[in-house]
């Protein structure tokens, strides 16, 4: 049975929801939320649904119940915050943008970490674009794509630590160690899902990427910015891969959501690194 990850930090009346990434879990989002925390803002880190357990509990899962588990994260921090940020890694960040479509009311502006539509990055063999042709989730999951190096960390330290983690402490700190083809499914459905609803997307944008993203190119953060028809801010980091939050930028991740919130609110953002080292994109 999967264990409850979710934990959150109690703050101020600014919260900021973050939805760790498929096949992950909320511990990748501490060092982000720890650091927003600091600077006073309530933070909420909910247990996507079918996570943190057994393969099979993943493999029965739907990007439906993935959502429904945010929808429910979100609802609990409205009722404890003025203003709330919907935010995520990757996976999570593509259902931050589908609660902000849904709830207007509730959703203030969307924090997106490396949002992945499409796995396109470096590391992604070609072959792997052939599972686009599978249409139904049975025969998805008689598919599984292990997780291979570099995991979506540059930095080899963390990335050695990671591993360690996963082996001793299990799925609920560490994550699944492949991921299940019916979940890449699921993802694709969720992804035409979100296709749909961008459009309604108004609310203020961060998108913070990884120029080198294994799993995610580039294309997957241009084509939000190009779509999204709210204020949109995009930078670019220029040091680390895929999972922002852990890799060796991750304080410049919790520096841009700081002074995007600061920007949004009107409350001076907390300085944690030099906002120089994150190269801003401008929309042309």
């Amino acid at each position: 049975m999967a264990t409850d990850a979710s934990f959150k930090i109690k703050g101020g009346k600014v919260g900021i929801l973050l939805l760790h990434r498929l096949c992950g879990t909320p511990v990748e989002m501490r060092f982000v939320a720890s650091g927003l925390a600091k600077q006073g803002y309530t933070v909420y880190c909910p247990m996507l649904a079918g996570h943190c357990g057994s393969d099979d509990e993943l493999k029965s899962s739907s990007w439906t119940d993935w959502y429904r588990t945010a929808q429910l994260a979100l609802d609990e921090l409205k009722q404890e915050c003025d203003v709330v940020i919907a935010g995520g890694l990757s996976a999570g960040a593509v259902l931050a943008l589908i609660l902000a479509a849904k709830n207007p009311a509730k959703v203030n502006a969307t924090a997106l970490l490396a949002p992945t539509l499409w796995l396109n990055g470096w590391m992604i063999p070609w072959y792997a674009r052939l599972f686009r042709l599978v249409r139904f989730k049975w025969f998805a999951n008689l598919f599984s794509f292990p997780h291979h190096d570099p995991h979506g960390i540059k930095d080899e330290r963390i990335r050695e630590f990671i591993q360690r983690a996963r082996a001793s402490r299990g799925t609920a700190e560490a994550g699944n160690p492949a991921t299940p083809g019916g979940a890449v499914f699921e993802h694709r459905l969720m992804v035409k899902a979100v296709q749909k609803l961008v459009r309604f997307v108004r609310q203020p944008t961060l998108i913070v990427h990884p120029l080198e993203d294994d799993y995610a190119g580039m294309s997957n953060a241009t084509y939000l910015r190009d779509r999204l028809p709210g204020p949109v801010d995009l930078h670019v980091l220029d040091d680390c891969y895929h999972v922002v939050t852990v890799d060796r930028q991750r304080h410049l991740v919790v520096d841009a959501i700081d002074r995007f919130v600061a920007n949004l609110t009107g409350v001076p953002p907390h300085q944690t690194a030099p906002y120089a080292d994150i190269k801003a994109i401008s929309a042309a």
